[in-house]
């Protein structure tokens, strides 16, 4: 399989292209590195490939908050301005602009 380079970095507010949620970037797997358990729980007609990144989110949906694992063409760049609600979000990173958030320093003992 053939790797691409992420077009979305850790960080980034991304919305999903078909469903309605959104979240926050924390983690990129440089290709499909899920179960095959969950690939093929997703219908054939819209399974994404597996040779693209893969990007774990802290999502939001109008309903509740929980962790997402989405291609990356699946996602667009969010540019709606409005902070996520997710509980983890403020634990993790801390917003610096529009659709972005930094990572909080991590302090080791």
């Amino acid at each position: 399989m053939k790797q691409g380079q992420a077009k979305f970095q850790i960080g980034q507010v991304v919305r999903h292209r078909v469903f309605p949620f959104r979240g926050v970037i924390f983690d990129v797997d440089p290709e499909y590195a899920n179960t095959d358990e969950w690939w093929n729980s997703i219908p054939e007609e819209i399974r994404p490939r597996k040779d693209q990144p893969f990007y774990h989110l802290l999502a939001e949906n109008a309903e509740t908050e929980y962790v997402a694992y989405v291609s990356e063409q699946n996602l667009l760049p969010d540019e709606s301005g409005v902070p996520l609600r997710h509980p983890q979000v403020a634990h993790a990173f801390e917003q610096v602009q529009h659709g972005f958030y930094r990572p909080k320093a991590i302090t080791a003992h």
